[in-house]
Parts: C-alpha cells; sequence; structure tokens
C-alpha cells in the first residue's frame, strides 16, 4: 500500500525546529507530491541563515518519510525563500476592482462558510476566530480561516505565519497552513509595517479573490474573520458568497452591545442568518488571588441572545495567557489548559449543533 499525503504531512508534524514548532506549524513545506511510492518535497526556509541551520532537520524528515510504509524514494531539497524570492513570486495583482459573477459563490470544496463579526473593534474576533479555527482542527474537522480584514489583518501573527503564498499559474493561490488550519491573509501579500491604502471596490476585489482564486480544497467549514463594522467587505461577503451564517463576538459592555446590534441588524438586512452570540472577555479572575470580576458588566450578550431567539454558544473569560499565546503566534486553543478546554467545548458544541 502507498503512502498518502495525510500520512507524510503527520509524519513531518513530528519533526521539530531549533527555534520552536514544526516543520507544519511553521508552514515550511512546499511542493510535497506523493506518487506511488516516491515523495518529494521542500523545505522552504524564511532565510538563508534559518536553512543553513536547517540541516539535520532535514535529514530527519527525510528518515521519516522513508520510514513510512509503502514509501520507496523520498527526495527532499532545502531552500530559502529569500533566495528564491524573484523567481517564485506569483504574477498576481491583488486589490483589482471586483469582477461579475452570476450569483453568489462557494469555493469549490468548502462546505460551510460562518462569518465571525463584530459591531466594534476591540471586543477580540480575530483571536476568536483563530483560536475557533484550531478548536475546531483539533476536532478533526477540515478548516479553513479567511482574514478578511483587509485594513488590518492580525492572523498571519495570530497563527504564527509567514510568506508569500505561491501562485503556480498567475491566478490560483495556494494558502498557507499552521496548526492544522488551512490560512489565507492580504497580510501574506503586502509587507508587514505597510499600510493598505484602498478604496471600496478595491477591497471588495480582494475579498473576491481570496475567495475564488484561492485553492482551498476539501473544508468542512470556511472561517471569515471580517473587520469590525458594517461596511464593504460585509456587503461583498453576504452578497456575492454562498454565506451559511454569522456568530457575532461582543464583551459585555453596553457600547459594545449597541454596535453588535448594528452588525446583527445588517445580517438581517442581507437575509444572513446569525447562527450564535458569543460573549467574549466575560470575566476575570485575578490570578493573584482568584476573585473574579466582571468588568465589562454581566449578561448582556446572554439577554441579546435571548431577544434574538439564537443560542450563546460561548462566555470566554478575559485571559492574558490568551494574548500572550496571539502576540507569540500559537493560539492557546492549540494547548492545554482552562482556556483552550473553553474553545475545545465551543468547537465541540458547533460540530455536535451541525454548524461546522
Amino acid at each position: 500500500m502507498s503512502a498518502s499525503r495525510e500520512t507524510v504531512i503527520a509524519a513531518l508534524q513530528k519533526i521539530g525546529l531549533p527555534d520552536g514548532g514544526t516543520l507544519v506549524d511553521r508552514d515550511l513545506v512546499r511542493a510535497l507530491s506523493v506518487e506511488g511510492g516516491t515523495v518529494r518535497f521542500v523545505i522552504e526556509a524564511p532565510s538563508a541563515e534559518m536553512a543553513r541551520r536547517l540541516g539535520p532537520v532535514r535529514d530527519a524528515a527525510q528518515d521519516a518519510v522513508a520510514a513510512l510504509p509503502g514509501v520507496r524514494d523520498v527526495s527532499v531539497v532545502l531552500t530559502a525563500h529569500e533566495a528564491q524570492k524573484e523567481q517564485k513570486a506569483p504574477q498576481l495583482k491583488v486589490g483589482g476592482h471586483p469582477t461579475p459573477q452570476a450569483g453568489p459563490m462557494k469555493p469549490t470544496g468548502v462546505d460551510r462558510i460562518i462569518a465571525i463579526a463584530s459591531g466594534k473593534g476591540g471586543v477580540g474576533k480575530s483571536t476568536v476566530s483563530a483560536n475557533l479555527a484550531v478548536a475546531l482542527a483539533r476536532q478533526g474537522r477540515r478548516v479553513g480561516l479567511l482574514d478578511a480584514d483587509i485594513y488590518g489583518p492580525s492572523q498571519p501573527r495570530m497563527m504564527g505565519a509567514s510568506g508569500r503564498p505561491a501562485s503556480p499559474d498567475g491566478k490560483t493561490i495556494e494558502p498557507l497552513r499552521a496548526h492544522g488550519v488551512t490560512l489565507m491573509s492580504i497580510g501574506f501579500m503586502v509587507d508587514e509595517g505597510k499600510a493598505v491604502v484602498w478604496r471600496g471596490p478595491m477591497l471588495m476585489g480582494a475579498l473576491q479573490q481570496m475567495l475564488g482564486q484561492v485553492a482551498w480544497g476539501q473544508l468542512d467549514v470556511l472561517i471569515v474573520d471580517l473587520p469590525p463594522g458594517t461596511g464593504d467587505v460585509q456587503l461583498t461577503l453576504c452578497q456575492r458568497s454562498e454565506l451559511t451564517g454569522a456568530f457575532v463576538v461582543s464583551t459585555p459592555q453596553d457600547v459594545a452591545l449597541l454596535d453588535a446590534r448594528k452588525a446583527i441588524d445588517m445580517f438581517a438586512t442581507l437575509k444572513t442568518p446569525v447562527l450564535g452570540l458569543i460573549e467574549n472577555m466575560s470575566t476575570f479572575i485575578c490570578p493573584a488571588c482568584g476573585h473574579e470580576s466582571q468588568i465589562f458588566g454581566h449578561g448582556g450578550v446572554a439577554a441579546e441572545a435571548d431577544r434574538l431567539g439564537v443560542p450563546l454558544l460561548a462566555q470566554l473569560p478575559i485571559d492574558l495567557d490568551t494574548r500572550l499565546s496571539g502576540d507569540a503566534g500559537t493560539p492557546i486553543a492549540a494547548g492545554d489548559g482552562p482556556m483552550a478546554e473553553a474553545y475545545g467545548r465551543l468547537a465541540e458544541g458547533l460540530v455536535r449543533g451541525g454548524m461546522a
């Protein structure tokens, strides 16, 4: 029996890097092909300096794959992204005006598209998106994460992924992978410190490209991390994609709820079902004394869910480790502990309820 792509990836997932993470988590594996008993892939380091330190890692990866049942030959090439940047950079324009389409579309192979929205910034929507995607992947779901916050993309940092996506034909975009999640963001296409200064039509065109031109593969659910508010990106997603529904994230604070209601009203206007609400920063437990405080108020999101007749999917506490994990590029849902368990319960409930 020949080895499969999945068994090869599982073997490479166990190959650690000198500065932490694995070949798969850090998305260093490129051009993987499994044909009969022959396996070929490239280990692409982000710099020439790192490539010089990865010789033992390449050897370990080759040995691990060669040991798999059904593998007769393994070819591994170690290269550096910087050295090949010019020859590999896709001739792909991102952010042009949207092109006409017959009606709402869904990427081939994607079962559900779930938007995660908020009425205002600062409520932790992107943190929830990243951790929920990882938690669903740990439940065995095939998950994609689209960072649709064009002006302020944060998923590359939160998911610990970097590098420019490949485009073999100048049209199709190959997404990155991190923590078991297929990932795409405008943040991969521009320098981290460079502002995206685009008008609405360019935002709409970029979102259309990231939905329709990315090779998402077979996914049970594609999570779309929306920007805050009720603008062009939200309108484009609801009108141009077969959106299954939306989760709205809010803190219990009255000001946040005011804006969350606007997001909910927007989805109602666009005939997109709100599948549930998530209360973030629900409570704070002091790490020194264990005292619990509702620093943003209490009960507001639960009352709003009850008023709408939709589930309150989770009440997630404000937590320092969650922030530190996101800044470090490893979502807290990828590990163990109370917050990982909280996201795990959220993901399990969504799978059980048929929403993911």
